[in-house]
């Protein structure tokens, strides 16, 4: 395709995407965009061998299906502010991992707020290196480009931002009411249905962190049956394939950027314990070689997990896995 027609594609797709509630003509289109109607047709036909679902009407014109859901930079960018409107938004077909696929872009000079996203992965990850599964289609992978500005020192938190940013887009876009589990898993009705992994990009040379890398996981619409059987009753899903994932990707991108802007402020950390389902839980988790039990009591300003051990002893997690011994649905 001429540079030309792909421009004249993507410009017919920004608008459809904004005006998601209504008809666009093709006239209407010709003229905001300059082109003559032959060149809409086409360019509409275009869209739709590539996937995007689109409603044609006579008389009424063009309009995107509602499950009309591909992930596309018009997409994105039709659903975020102003203020964000000028970050950089890659979207691949498929790809091994968004966030080596991120560094590797923050390592070439991408800037704050660069947006990567993916339909599928196929060497998605989480935490300890454990794989990420991440079919087509049916889920949002994505991964953003933050610049340390005060020498991270807290990467930790900027995971919980994470955390809130997705519970806050959801929760805007659903009826539904996710939960955290500490540090970085996001959970429905006693399932995950979403997991965070934020990464250092480091300079060969200095030595020094260049960027930090959030990567968000959401389990959109996967079925049950397709699911690995090792992840059965596990993972869930929002269990909505009409969520925009276009939308719920711009939604998270937002919270991730504000969250970055007001990490010491104290909302973060409130807006995080308001959404967690650890309070009273009695977990495990290794210290050492030993597995030790305790009941969770809080989190501290730090992010930190405050618990007291069964033998009396209140101590504070600052990293690590832990086990929830009974996770009833919230």
């Amino acid at each position: 395709m001429r540079s030309g027609e792909l421009s004249t594609k993507n410009d017919i797709l920004a608008v459809l995407e904004s005006e998601r509630a209504r008809f666009v003509s093709g006239q209407e289109l010709a003229e905001k965009l300059n082109i003559s109607r032959t060149a809409v047709w086409k360019a509409v036909k275009s869209l739709e061998e590539g996937g995007h679902r689109i409603i044609a009407v006579t008389n009424n014109g063009y309009k995107l299906a509602p499950d009309s859901n591909l992930m596309s930079e018009e997409g994105v960018l039709a659903n975020l502010s102003q203020k964000y409107k000028s970050c950089p938004i890659t979207v691949l077909d498929i790809t091994d991992s968004t966030n080596t696929q991120a560094k590797k872009l923050a390592l070439d000079g991408a800037g704050h707020g660069t947006l990567l996203l993916a339909e599928e992965q196929t060497a998605g990850r989480g935490r300890n290196g454990k794989s990420f599964f991440s079919p087509r289609g049916v889920g949002l992978y994505m991964s953003v480009i933050l610049k340390p500005v005060l020498g991270m020192e807290e990467p930790q938190m900027i995971t919980i931002a994470a955390a809130v940013a997705v519970c806050k887009a959801v929760e805007k876009l659903t009826d539904k009411k996710p939960r955290i589990k500490w540090v970085n898993d996001v959970y429905l009705d006693g399932k995950k249905v979403c997991g965070i992994l934020t990464e250092a990009a480091t300079d060969f040379e200095s030595g020094g962190i260049e960027s930090i890398i959030v990567g968000v996981g959401v389990d959109c619409a996967t079925k049950e049956d397709s699911l690995p059987q090792e992840l059965r009753g596990i993972v869930g899903t929002l269990g909505d394939d009409a969520i925009s994932r276009n939308r719920l990707a711009a939604e998270i991108l937002a919270g991730i950027l504000d969250g970055f802007d007001t990490l010491g402020s104290g909302e973060i950390i409130d807006a995080y314990r308001a959404r967690s389902l650890m309070f009273g839980k009695d977990i495990s988790f290794m210290r050492g070689s030993e597995r030790l039990n305790a009941r969770v009591t809080g989190i501290s300003d730090s992010g930190g997990l405050l618990v007291r051990l069964t033998i009396g002893e209140n101590i504070e997690l600052q990293s690590g896995e832990v086990a929830i011994l009974s996770l009833t649905n919230e």
